[in-house]
């Protein structure tokens, strides 16, 4: 169904979306969600399952907010994601509850056991989270509420997502998970408890609807409502019922919401009110669109008759399980009457019943290539309604083994089995169903009155209410002062250490031996105390103040190479250069001396506050250090050269072991980039100290300079990213190096020639680092090893000697880029914030 309706849509909207629409931005969206359904469906691992899920309601959100200039599909959208969302985390919890339980995230493993769960304490807890996401995912109640805000998205989305896929996630992780959590009561009674609720409210509602897409969404709500119940039964035949309903009404309601899509595009409303004898401008949609409401209804010879009459036997066949099980039968048959009810509205108010009113154009059939998807679903229809046996069952049978992980059980898929109860109940809610059709209008009436009573209101006061209280909350400790919410922070951070403390139950020391204190060690740690002491000290003047933190960071650096520790001191030296360009800059919009504190007891507060963290942190540090334990470290070191291929274990460990931790170390790291583009590219900020420097040039000997040591500087840049991987140096170190090397340019030029002269896009350099890294992991899976296994080999060169060449080479150059790029980014959008306006050759000298 992904695959064939997904191509199915894709031709549709290729004729329905118009020329200023953007179709490449949507099949963009569209394709990413298809790619995320199949995730789903395909998925062998609980997490990666869970992983596609989420992305199913990201990428969902993305196409019903496709349409960004209207309110109703903003908020449909947030809706539908606030929801779907949710039933994300509760499905994350579930299956690290199922691993815990089962002791494997392999479906294979917990398809296979069952009983395993079903007889775990953890059982109740597993499958509350579980049918949360289901019904979350799937509209079921109490979550229905979101499917008809979803309808603002383009018609193609909801023929999509809301007739065959989406809404589809939730009954499939049903049918998934069917042979492990069913046949307990918990079970019986939330899965069939929601699904029967739901399968009432969507079919009784739907009959209300003056919105065609509307009146579409409620019929799908109800027929999912419909699936859910099915499954709630518990039993095998019930499952199979169930499958075929998803592949029937994924095929009939799949077409209406495209004719629903050729009304609207045809005539400008989608209003029932406005919309009547189409049939004469429409003929061969209304002849479509007649078939596949006819199948929505559960008509004879057409495939929605055969998988409801399975429904009703189903619901019979209950009736004798517990004392008001009597009750099923009756409210599904109440569930198909007004079923039959909605359809004929469907039918008649549109096609019939007299001539269209206020329509601003002349309706007429849409071009024949918009037809064809339509034409293929409806023949389905009849194909399978009469020909069960030859056109579906082999597919179901497939399914139904697949979901069952057992034998298929015996069933007929034929036309006729007789004078049956399930038939009686056929023939009642046709009867009755055209019955209310023809007496609507004073149930409309009513209905009318009362709509003002529906889940999507409460769930609006619910979230006004939320965003009430955190505001409340939020401005009692957050006055507007950063000084007092970092205090909060930190004091949180004091109490939670200090209980860890105080509940500690051994000795807070090891026995572990320290090192002896030689003299570069002490001098080094004097140093330290003597600075820190200074910048506090002279906190008001911000530049020394500031000078005195870079030597601090010197003597860090120092440190690591005095305890060898290479790349740390490297790391360090390149951070603390990159920083205080930041800081300078930041500087030139502030005065030079902060502000005299005047409030003596919020000195000694933060005093205070800082000596306990500061000795909370000293213990802490002593409590770990002072004893002896196992690490990884002796993993890494046994295992760098022969598994990794490199002799620079901290690099081997960043680009292999660890690789997935730093590709969403980057990640975070461009997100933080673009952040400060988005932020700052609108501000206009003048400098407190009206200084510029536009009539004097820049020294000369600084701009040649500048010149000359950018090429030397990327040199050193290259060698320290080649050789990361046998010796201190990659490409975090090299891209902190070429972006120090970049910005020097532009400190000594002017923005003005280095735009010219440096024609780079850094936002395009962040994205090709980022798809430099994941291709790199995405190469492995070509030869079936796991996402970001390295690969590496050693060669010999005439004159040069041993070469090794390692994919992780590819990996460390995303990384590079992505610290190029964010690192530059940041530092010529700070350094230009007074001049956010066109640059001109007069602002050559400016920085």
């Amino acid at each position: 169904m992904i695959l064939i309706i997904g191509l199915l849509v894709i031709v549709y909207a290729r004729w329905y979306l118009g020329a200023n629409d953007g179709m490449g931005r949507f099949f963009a969206y569209l394709m990413l969600f298809m790619g995320s359904m199949l995730g789903i469906v395909l998925s062998e691992n609980l997490i990666q399952l869970v992983v596609f899920w989420e992305l199913t309601s990201i990428s969902s959100f993305l196409l019903i907010s496709y349409w960004q200039h209207r309110k109703d599909a903003r908020q449909g959208a947030r809706i539908a994601l606030n929801v779907t969302a949710a039933g994300g985390l509760a499905l994350l919890g579930a299956a690290l509850l199922i691993g815990e339980i089962v002791g494997s995230y392999q479906l294979s493993a917990v398809l296979s056991s069952g009983d395993l769960i079903r007889q775990d304490p953890l059982y109740p807890i597993t499958l509350a989270l579980l049918l949360l996401a289901v019904f979350t995912k799937s509209a079921q109640f109490p979550f229905h509420f979101w499917l008809p805000q979803a309808m603002a998205a383009p018609t193609p989305v909801s023929a999509y997502l809301h007739s065959a896929t989406m809404v589809k996630a939730g009954v499939f992780l049903l049918a998934r998970f069917f042979p492990v959590f069913s046949g307990t009561e918990m079970w019986t009674w939330l899965v069939g408890g929601s699904g029967l609720i739901t399968l009432l409210i969507g079919a009784y509602t739907a009959l209300f609807k003056h919105d065609i897409k509307a009146l579409l969404a409620y019929s799908t709500i109800s027929h999912l409502g419909l699936i859910t119940l099915l499954f709630g039964f518990g039993t095998q035949i019930a499952a199979v019922a169930a499958i075929f309903h998803i592949i029937n009404h994924a095929t009939f309601k799949a077409s209406l919401f495209m004719v629903a899509g050729i009304i609207d595009h045809q005539t400008g409303t989608r209003d029932i009110r406005k919309l009547n004898g189409l049939i004469r401008y429409m003929p061969h949609t209304a002849a479509l669109a007649i078939i596949a409401s006819l199948a929505m209804a559960g008509v004879p010879l057409l495939n929605g008759f055969l998988s409801k009459e399975m429904f009703f036997a189903e619901a019979v066949l209950m009736s004798d399980s517990t004392s008001i099980a009597w009750l099923i039968p009756l409210l599904v048959t109440v569930g198909g009457i007004f079923s039959v009810a909605y359809s004929l509205r469907f039918i008649h108010d549109i096609f019939f019943n007299g001539h269209p009113k206020e329509l601003s154009r002349t309706p007429h059939e849409p071009a024949r290539q918009m037809k064809i998807p339509i034409d293929l679903l409806v023949l389905t229809c009849l194909a399978v309604g009469i020909f069960p046996a030859y056109t579906v069952q082999p597919i179901l049978n497939n399914a139904v083994g697949a979901t069952l992980q057992s034998a298929v059980p015996e069933y007929t898929l034929t036309l006729w089995h007789g004078i049956t109860l399930p038939l009686i109940m056929s023939a009642l809610a046709l009867s009755l169903g055209t019955l209310i059709y023809f007496k609507r209008h004073n149930l409309i009436a009513n209905y009318e009155r009362h709509q003002h009573i529906n889940a999507r209101r409460y769930y609006l006061t619910t979230i006004q209410s939320l965003i009430s209280v955190a505001s409340k909350i939020t401005g009692y400790f957050d006055g507007g002062s950063l000084q007092n919410s970092i205090f909060l922070v930190l004091l949180a951070a004091l109490i939670s250490l200090n209980y860890g403390f105080w509940h500690y139950p051994g000795s807070w020391f090891g026995e572990r031996t320290l090192l002896p204190l030689d003299p570069v060690s002490l001098i080094l740690g004097a140093l330290l105390i003597i600075v820190s002491l200074y910048s506090l000290l002279w906190y008001r003047q911000r530049l020394q103040s500031l000078l005195a933190l870079a030597v601090v960071g010197l003597i860090s650096a120092l440190a690591f190479i005095k305890f060898s520790a290479p790349d740390l001191a490297l790391t360090q030296l390149s951070i603390e250069v990159v920083s205080m360009l930041l800081l300078l800059l930041a500087l030139y919009y502030l005065p030079a001396s902060a502000p005299r504190e005047t409030n003596r007891l919020r000195l000694w507060r933060d005093g205070l506050l800082a000596t306990a963290i500061g000795i909370s942190v000293t213990v802490l540090s002593l409590m770990v250090l002072t004893r002896d334990f196992e690490t990884i470290a002796s993993f890494f070191i046994a295992n760098s050269v022969s598994a990794g291929g490199g002799n620079n274990i901290v690099n081997v460990i960043l680009v292999d072991f660890r690789g997935f931790d730093t590709l969403g170390e980057i990640v975070v790291l461009a997100l933080a980039g673009l952040g400060v583009v988005a932020l700052l590219n609108q501000t206009k900020i003048s400098p407190i100290e009206k200084f510029h420097l536009s009539n004097q040039p820049n020294p000369l000997i600084l701009q040649t300079f500048s010149r000359i040591i950018l090429p030397l500087m990327l040199l050193i840049a290259v060698f320290i990213l080649l050789r990361g991987h046998n010796l201190p140096g990659g490409g975090f170190i090299a891209g902190l190096i070429t972006a120090i090397a970049i910005t020097l340019l532009y400190l000594a030029n002017g923005i003005f020639w280095s735009h010219q002269h440096l024609a780079i896009n850094m936002q395009k350099v962040i994205a090709l680092g980022l798809l430099c890294s994941a291709l790199t992991g995405l190469a492995a899976l070509l030869f079936d090893y796991p996402f970001l296994t390295s690969a590496f080999t050693h060669f010999d060169l005439p004159l040069i000697g041993k070469i090794e060449l390692a994919s992780a080479l590819g990996f460390d150059l995303g990384v590079f880029l992505v610290v190029v790029g964010t690192t530059v980014l940041s530092l010529v959008q700070i350094g230009q914030l007074n001049q956010k306006r066109p640059l001109k050759e007069t602002d050559k000298w400016k920085y």
